[in-house]
């Protein structure tokens, strides 16, 4: 357990994406942290929206919060980030694994972004390093690297609380995906013992919730003792060769995202959108004949 202050976490959960974003609080010094914010994107018109990201908005400033952090997981693919909305209105310094390096030179080659994107991380504020500690006013923080859905793939622990991003879901539905460009299931697997090996009741967030068949109700939070009972990919007593075999068969009939081309290209940007054009407007690539 990171400290022995306790985070207060608030869930906002945009159902359109089955994101959840997480607005995690210092009680005592008021200052907070915004983990995984979204902003909406219409995909059949072109149009963003900050909606979901307001509602994030309002709660700060209602409460007299003062953002200290605005984290991602990992470049996510199922929606846009609103971290450079956020910041612009609420301060806080922007952060990410390190390793988002690796998923910038992937996709740049991809969107072929040419040499005026340098892929180093430096859109980010911040590039946390595996086991990097930090700070939510009294909080405290580590930062712990668990790759195999992407290479940059960070887990925070915060207090008795894990924000494990994709890397698990809620036990009934099991785990992410591994079979993105630099992922893997067997590292997934080893990243998931790391979180597996903390104490029994820390509490468990994850990024998203998709429903698993007979479950009527949106879920994001668990705890450790829960995923290691009944985790159905990956709970104890399921060998790494097993769930490797069940990772890559399951991910072989997985669609891609609705979302992943828009997404990923302003995500690797720590979420800024594209410069306007010559016209004024603002255009995302889609590379055809490509995934």
């Amino acid at each position: 357990m990171e400290g022995s202050v306790i985070p207060e976490v608030r869930v906002f959960f945009d159902e359109s994406t089955r994101t959840a974003t997480y607005l995690v609080v210092d009680p005592d010094t008021k200052q907070c942290a915004i983990i995984d914010p979204v902003l909406d994107y219409n995909a059949d018109t072109g149009r963003t929206a900050t909606l979901a990201a307001e509602r994030v908005a309002r709660a700060v400033k209602t409460d007299g919060l003062t953002v200290a952090w605005l984290l991602e997981t990992h470049v996510h693919a199922d929606h846009l980030s609103a971290a450079p909305w956020l910041q612009s209105r609420l301060g806080g310094r922007t952060g990410i694994g390190k390793e988002i390096a690796a998923v910038q030179q992937v996709f740049a080659e991809l969107y072929n972004l040419g040499p005026g994107f340098v892929a180093d991380g430096r859109e980010f504020n911040h590039l946390f390093a595996d086991g990097e500690r930090f700070e939510i006013g009294a909080l405290q923080g580590r930062v712990l690297h668990t790759p195999g859905h992407t290479p940059a793939d960070v887990s925070y622990l915060i207090g008795d609380t894990a924000l494990v991003g994709d890397t698990l879901f809620m036990p009934d539905y099991g785990t992410a995906r591994a079979d993105f460009p630099g992922g893997d299931a067997r590292t997934l697997y080893r990243s998931i013992q790391k979180i597996l090996a903390l104490p029994p009741e820390t509490r468990v967030f994850t990024a998203h919730d998709y429903k698993a068949p007979g479950r009527d109700d949106f879920a994001w939070e668990s705890t450790v003792a829960d995923q290691r009972a009944a985790n159905v990919h990956v709970h104890e007593g399921v060998t790494e060769e097993a769930f490797v075999a069940l990772r890559t068969t399951r991910d072989a009939t997985l669609a891609m995202p609705a979302l992943l081309l828009p997404a990923v290209q302003v995500n690797i940007r720590a979420g800024r959108l594209p410069e306007p054009e010559r016209n004024g407007r603002r255009y995302l690539r889609i590379p055809l004949d490509s995934l």
